[in-house]
């Protein structure tokens, strides 16, 4: 009874340090941030939230490329680029997704930071997402090694953070690195 009434105590207490750290970058970096409830995932660095107003946005996460989990003209591309066969490509896409889909559910609150370029061509935001415990989900996917980096100016705010997330995946043998 005691060490869950602890435990309650700390999550609470990182909980609010994690609010009070976001709210402080929104101060210091005059960056846009966003709460939203997740709707639904689509793929390793794509997914639907929905904001408080109600609105639902198109996510895709900024830095980052998945793997296609579904037979696309991307997919095809990335399959003749790396000389793996499009099962393969599809292979990792699922893994990604599976990824993904286990570090946040539909209906977890997450928090959106913006940066320079809001939206991209097909009108999706371009956004980092924090989790509840304040790890930045782009980063996760990179480091575990479910996406590969893909900063696309004028998006680069957490390019090196991303390169390094990366070469500690290759270098450990991580998700799509492990073969």
């Amino acid at each position: 009874m005691r060490l869950a009434r602890i435990a309650l105590i700390s999550a609470i207490a990182l909980i609010v340090l994690f609010k009070v750290y976001l709210l402080l970058t929104i101060i210091s970096h005059g960056a846009d941030f966003l709460a939203c409830e997740v709707t639904k995932i689509v793929d390793g660095d794509t997914l639907y939230c929905e904001k408080p107003d109600k609105n639902e946005l198109k996510i895709r996460l900024i830095g980052i490329d998945a793997p296609e989990s579904y037979k696309t003209a991307k997919a095809y591309r990335d399959a003749e680029r790396s000389d793996k066969s499009i099962e393969k490509i599809k292979e990792m896409g699922d893994m990604s997704k599976a990824y993904i889909s286990s570090m946040i559910k539909t209906g977890d609150r997450v928090t959106l930071e913006l940066d320079v370029q809001t939206e991209d061509k097909y009108g999706r935001t371009l956004a980092y997402i924090y989790l509840p415990d304040g790890s930045m989900l782009n980063e996760l996917m990179v480091k575990e090694g479910y996406a590969k980096v893909m900063t696309i100016p004028p998006n680069v705010k957490y390019q090196e953070r991303f390169i390094e997330a990366e070469k500690y995946a290759r270098e450990n043998q991580r998700g799509i690195w492990s073969e």
